[in-house]
C-alpha cells in the first residue's frame, strides 16, 4: 500500500511541477486554467502526503514529492526552452528573367518584438547565451523570467514595436517616392517577429525586384545586424541575378542626432536649461560579445556622446547630460538619476537611446527600474521613449536609402555592404550570433 501511496504523490508532485512551468510561461488567456491545474495537483500532493503516512513515512514521502515535483517542473521547462522558431519563408518563385525589368525593393530590416506575449526570442537568446558560455539567468529560473516578461506585457497591454515600425515602413515608402522614386515599394522585416529578413526579401524577389537595397534599422554594427546578414545570405541571390546591398546603421547620423535634440527642446517647455537633465539608456551587451562586436558598444558609446555633445551646443549643461545602461553594463539608470536629482534638476528627461521603436524596453523596462530611484516629487521625471516616427528618424532612414536609389544597379549580382572593408566588393558574410 505504501508503494502505491508513494506512486501518487509521485505522480501529482510531477504534474505539479509541470504545470508550474506550464503556468509561467504560456500566453495569458490560458494562464488561468494553467494555474487552476498546478494548484489542483500541489494540493493533491500535499493531501496525499499528509493524509496516507505519518512518521518516518511522511518525511520520506515529502522528499519524493519535492523531487518529483523539482523533476516535473525541470522536463517542462527543457520543453519550453528548446522551443524552436515558427516563422515560415515563403518559398522563392521570382518572375520568368525574360519577363524582369529593372526594379529596386527595400527591404526595411529591424529588431522586433512580437505585439503581445511570445517568449520565442528570449528563448532564442537563451540558447545563444548557452552556445557561447555566457552565465545569464541560470537555467532553472528561466521559466520565471519568462512569466516576468508576461507580466511586462499584461502591465503596458501590448508591445507597440511591430505596429509603429510598420507606420515607420510606410513613412519612409512615402518619403521616397516624394523624393521622385514612384514605383519603389518598401518590404518591413524583423530578426524576432514576422517576417523574417529573409522572407521579406524573398517576397521582393517574387514581387520582381532584381536589385534589393536593404535599410538597417539599427543603432549600431552588432549580433543583430550579422544575424540579418546570415539570414539573407541563405538566400541564393547570386544564382537569381539579383543585387543585394545593405545600408549602414544609424549610429553616425547627424540628422537622426538632432531628432534626440528636437524631443528635448519640446519637453523642455519653459523649465531652464539649467534645470534639465537628461538621460541617454543604452542597452548593452556582455563583455564576452564586446571581443566578437565591439563596434555594439563602441558605436552606441560614440552615438549616445553625440547628442549629448549637440545637447551642450544648443546650451544644455554637461553636468546635467549622462548615459547609463540597461543591462549587462555599468553604470545603470537609476544611479544616473539619483546623481541628476543631487545637482538640482527640475525636470529629467530620459530616453532608451538605442531603441528604434517603442518596445518593452522603453514602455516598461527602463520606466520600472526608475520607479526604484529616490526621485523627490518636485523632481518631473519624463519618458521620451525611443526613436519612433519622428520626422527626422524618418530622415535619417531615408539619407541612408535615397542615395542607392539613385546609384541604380551595379551589374554584379551578390551581397554587398557598404559598411564592410572595400566597399562595393562582395561582402563575406559572418553568420553572427542570434540576440534579442
Amino acid at each position: 500500500m505504501d508503494i502505491l501511496n508513494l506512486l501518487l504523490v509521485t505522480a501529482a508532485g510531477f504534474v505539479a511541477g509541470f504545470m508550474l512551468v506550464e503556468y509561467l510561461t504560456v500566453h495569458p488567456l490560458v494562464m488561468g486554467r494553467a494555474m487552476l491545474f498546478a494548484t489542483t495537483a500541489f494540493i493533491t500532493t500535499v493531501l496525499l502526503a499528509a493524509l496516507r503516512f505519518s512518521g518516518a513515512m511522511l518525511l520520506v514521502a515529502s522528499a519524493v514529492a519535492f523531487a518529483a515535483l523539482t523533476i516535473g517542473y525541470l522536463v517542462r521547462a527543457r520543453s519550453v526552452l528548446s522551443r524552436e522558431d515558427p516563422r515560415l519563408v515563403p518559398g522563392l518563385q521570382p518572375p520568368d528573367p525574360d519577363s524582369r525589368t529593372d526594379r529596386t525593393a527595400v527591404v526595411y530590416f529591424t529588431h522586433g518584438e512580437p505585439e503581445t506575449f511570445d517568449p520565442i526570442g528570449w528563448i532564442n537568446q537563451f540558447r545563444e547565451f548557452d552556445e557561447q558560455g555566457i552565465a545569464f539567468v541560470p537555467f532553472p529560473i528561466r521559466p520565471i523570467f519568462i512569466y516576468k516578461l508576461r507580466r511586462s506585457y499584461l502591465r503596458v497591454g501590448r508591445s507597440n514595436h511591430r505596429q509603429m515600425h510598420c507606420r515607420m515602413c510606410r513613412l519612409l515608402e512615402a518619403r521616397l517616392r516624394s523624393a521622385g522614386h514612384e514605383g519603389v515599394r518598401v518590404y518591413v522585416s524583423f530578426l524576432d517577429d514576422e517576417p523574417r529578413p529573409d522572407a521579406a526579401l524573398i517576397q521582393a524577389i517574387n514581387d520582381g525586384a532584381n536589385r534589393v537595397i536593404v535599410a538597417e534599422v539599427f543603432t549600431t554594427v552588432s549580433n543583430h545586424t550579422a544575424q540579418g546578414k546570415a539570414l539573407i545570405a541563405a538566400v541564393p541571390v547570386s544564382d537569381l541575378g539579383i543585387e543585394v546591398v545593405h545600408t549602414c546603421p544609424l549610429w553616425n547620423s547627424a540628422t537622426l542626432h538632432r531628432m534626440f535634440l528636437d524631443k528635448v527642446e519640446a519637453a523642455t517647455g519653459d523649465t531652464d536649461r539649467s534645470r534639465i537633465g537628461v538621460l541617454l539608456v543604452g542597452y548593452g551587451q556582455p563583455d564576452e560579445w564586446d571581443v566578437e562586436f565591439a563596434t555594439e558598444t563602441e558605436q552606441e558609446i560614440v552615438f549616445r556622446q553625440s547628442v549629448l555633445d549637440l545637447l551642450v551646443e544648443n546650451g544644455y549643461l554637461p553636468e546635467n547630460l549622462s548615459m547609463a545602461w540597461m543591462m549587462f553594463k555599468q553604470p545603470r539608470p537609476v544611479e544616473k538619476v539619483e546623481e541628476l536629482v543631487a545637482r538640482g534638476v527640475e525636470k529629467i528627461l530620459y530616453f532608451s537611446a538605442a531603441i528604434s521603436a517603442d518596445s518593452l524596453s522603453s514602455q516598461s523596462h527602463v520606466p520600472e527600474m526608475l520607479e526604484r530611484a529616490e526621485v523627490p516629487g518636485s523632481v518631473e521625471l519624463v519618458n521620451l521613449g525611443a526613436w519612433d516616427d519622428h520626422d527626422l528618424t524618418i530622415e535619417a532612414i531615408f539619407e541612408r536609402v535615397e542615395p542607392m536609389l539613385r546609384t541604380g544597379r551595379s551589374g554584379v549580382p551578390g551581397l554587398v555592404s557598404i559598411c564592410e572593408p572595400g566597399t562595393g566588393d562582395r561582402m563575406t558574410v559572418n553568420p553572427g550570433k542570434r540576440g534579442a
